[in-house]
């Protein structure tokens, strides 16, 4: 037996219990008990007096995308301008691989232990997080725009059957459906994707939801109904269902969406930095849905850590309200962490700190000067802590970073074929932008 000694501890537990100087008893990839005082005999590593908390869990992500982080930036168009055209011209599934590991870098360096990606080549992203030790849902995105990696809806759906093969009995990593959006896919798509759920019980599906004003208009012009109402005719408003983003739902789709008992990841700083607004978080989880903060990809919000995430989700809501209320910092680590566990249907084995469940937990320093006094912990973290922050990170009982150098992985070799791949992209580019003038 394993005892992470001379801890302070965030449980994140039903009652919110917080342990001042205590340890943390593992047992293979499980945590076997915890508590202060004395701890039991076994392998002591001494935590020196940092912070023990959950693993942070990103419900929704684009991964391979670190590849298109800062491009465009400020221009309204870039999605069909740049991004479109270089996926079809440059993604590969190399390109994915090697995207896929820097994304991974940066998540262990911040304290993201579980995430939730929908791109392209999935296969190959579940290979790097497997490798890398993290914990994952793989989402292979369906669209009837042209795709990197299928020309047909046929081959898409063949992918994620292919993918479900791949991962049905790993111990981390989980084959998840994707339909891009119900505007891209269209209703027949999602009937199709709602029936390979139900013939698929346990796996998530993951779709941007309610996220533009064109959406709406789309769902209305084209069905008569909200884009929630076309996305539940379909059948494919179920438990099952993440949907990202949800910034417009109306309060008869809130309604619908609590009775039909889907899960929503907000991404509060990618939202902001497309002028969409502010999504109705508030209300959402007033009427029982789950709610995880997500980061977007890193082309939309630039980072993947959540600490990034936490003061954007929490002042947006306060701004909405008008008041200092509204999502309080205990709301907010609970979203980055047992909620978010719970959007992904994972919440009895991750998210919190408690006998049984994967010893998914991260170690931060609370050294630096900027985080003193700490008169709340919760308040420290939202508002004052840094990804850098981190000391160590572990999933399933194996650390992934200690002293802040990744274990697993080779940051330097990632961030080296990463910035090779941008070269690539800066020259196509600049092509676009001659061909624009």
């Amino acid at each position: 037996m394993r005892v992470l000694s001379n801890a302070r501890i965030l449980t994140m537990d039903a009652d919110l219990r917080e342990i001042g100087q205590g340890w943390i008893a593992l047992e293979d990839d499980r945590i076997a008990a915890l508590g202060e005082g004395t701890p039991p005999a076994g392998r002591v590593e001494d935590m020196g007096g940092d912070l023990i908390m959950p693993g942070m869990v990103n419900p929704h992500c684009h991964l391979p995308m670190t590849l298109f982080r800062g491009l465009g930036e400020d221009v309204d168009d870039r999605l069909f301008r740049y991004i479109l055209p270089l996926e079809r011209a440059l993604v590969t599934a190399d390109v994915v691989e090697a995207g896929t590991r820097l994304a991974a870098v940066e998540s262990i360096r911040g304290g993201v232990t579980t995430v939730a990606d929908m791109y392209y080549f999935e296969d190959r992203v579940g290979a790097v997080l497997d490798a890398a030790g993290l914990r994952g849902v793989i989402g292979q995105t369906l669209a009837d725009f042209a795709a990197p990696d299928h020309a047909s809806m046929d081959e898409g759906f063949a992918r994620l059957d292919a993918l479900v093969d791949i991962y049905r009995d790993h111990p981390r990593i989980t084959a998840s459906a994707a339909p891009h959006a119900p505007y891209s896919t269209g209703p027949e798509v999602l009937r199709r994707v709602a029936e390979w759920s139900a013939a698929h019980p346990g796996l998530p599906v993951q779709m941007h939801l309610a996220e533009t004003r064109e959406e709406l208009k789309w769902a209305e012009a084209e069905h008569g109904c909200s884009t929630v109402e076309v996305t539940d005719r379909a059948g494919l408003l179920t438990p099952a269902l993440v949907a990202a983003h949800v910034m417009y739902p109306s309060e008869a789709d809130i309604a619908l969406m609590a009775e039909r008992g889907i899960s929503v990841a907000h991404n509060a700083r990618s939202n902001g930095k497309a002028g969409r607004g502010i999504a109705p978080v508030t209300a959402l989880r007033a009427a029982g849905i789950a709610v995880g903060l997500a980061t977007d990809g890193p082309m939309s919000g630039n980072t993947l850590d959540l600490f990034a995430q936490f003061a954007p989700a929490s002042m947006f809501q306060k701004i909405a309200g008008g008041s200092r209320k509204p999502l309080p910092c205990t709301d907010v680590i609970r979203m980055a962490t047992i909620e978010g566990a719970g959007t992904l249907g994972m919440g009895d084995r991750i998210g919190s700190l408690e006998p049984g469940k994967q010893a998914d937990l991260i170690r931060i320093s609370l050294a630096d000067p900027r985080l003193h006094p700490v008169y709340d912990i919760y308040s420290t973290l939202v508002f004052a802590a840094l990804p850098c922050d981190v000391r160590a990170t572990m999933v399933a009982g194996s650390w992934l970073m200690e002293d802040r150098q990744v274990a697993t992985l080779d940051a330097g070799k990632a961030l080296a074929d990463a910035l090779q791949i941008a070269r690539a992209f800066k020259a196509r580019i600049i092509e676009i932008d001659k061909v624009s003038q």
